[in-house]
């Protein structure tokens, strides 16, 4: 498997993953590649307690157009806001505020992290990448699941 740049994107792990052959070789890339970010898609993927604030299915908006690494945000500087989409998560918002920060989040990402958040968004990860919850909370044992609204 080809070695990743120094802190990857989160879509680059995750394809990473889903191109590991074997459940322990899985585990190794997500443990290889740890960060805050990826913990944080994954653990908003498939903690069942966190709820979307978000509706459901696919979200109006246009992907940056001239995506390059050093023009545009990354997951790893903006995982702190995911908070304000999950239920719980910032109750001061209202929905469609909510939903304008969120588009504005996606069109500042690389496409593929965008596409990543929305995937997330509906706890569809899986849909896309060869992910599994067994993989992540093996992982990453530190992480304690549910109760968390």
């Amino acid at each position: 498997m080809a070695k990743l740049p120094p802190k990857p994107l989160v879509s680059e792990v995750l394809d990473a993953v889903h191109k590991a052959k074997t459940k322990s070789k899985k585990i190794e890339v997500l443990r290889e590649y740890d960060s805050k970010a990826l913990r944080y898609c994954l653990i908003i993927n498939f903690d069942e307690s966190i709820v979307s604030a978000l509706p459901d299915g696919d979200v109006p908006y246009t992907p940056n157009p001239s995506p390059t690494v050093d023009s545009v945000s990354k997951l790893a500087s903006e995982y702190r806001t995911l908070y304000n989409f999950v239920k719980g998560g910032n109750n001061e918002l209202s929905g469609t505020r909510r939903e304008v920060l969120f588009i504005q989040l996606l069109e500042s990402l690389m496409p593929s992290e965008a596409e990543v958040l929305c995937l997330v968004k509906d706890k569809k990860l899986g849909k896309k990448y060869r992910c599994s919850f067994p993989v992540v909370s093996e992982a990453y044992p530190d992480i304690v699941w549910g109760n968390r609204t």
